[in-house]
């Protein structure tokens, strides 16, 4: 961790936190006050933060990117019971949403080459599209 010449822990400002993450000082500011973010210190009036508040600032990032809300991602940074079982309950969303997405793309890849004016008409698609459904009892 960075040092000053005095011993102490060098500190940045929201400003250049904002610049070294690519993340609007209000949305760090957001965080913070939904306790998302540790309170940094201020010197005069400003604030200061460790330079590892980048770090979180990245998890915080990526957790938004993948759907967490606010509570999940709170839950997640905290040693609770009920944080393994909120993880596992994500990881399986996700993997829901990854199936979608794989399947969109597929859809769209053959939309592309297919000759069928509508693309729920075309053979091909209609034979995937079958594997894509819920098996019925």
């Amino acid at each position: 961790m960075p040092r000053t010449g005095e011993g102490t822990t060098v500190r940045i400002t929201i400003g250049r936190l904002a610049e070294i993450t690519g993340v609007p000082a209000s949305a760090i500011r957001f965080w913070e006050r939904h306790g998302l973010l540790p309170v940094p210190e201020r010197r005069s009036g400003q604030r200061r933060y460790p330079p590892e508040a980048a770090d979180r600032i990245t998890v915080l990032r990526t957790c938004q990117q993948a759907g967490l809300t606010l509570n999940e991602i709170r839950e997640l940074q905290e040693e609770r019971p009920r944080r393994a079982a909120m993880i596992r309950a994500k990881i399986a969303e996700i993997e829901e949403r990854r199936t979608a997405l794989t399947r969109a793309q597929e859809l769209m890849a053959h939309a592309l080459k297919c000759s069928e004016p509508d693309i729920v008409n075309c053979p091909k698609f209609r034979e995937e599209m079958t594997g894509w459904r819920p098996a019925s009892d």
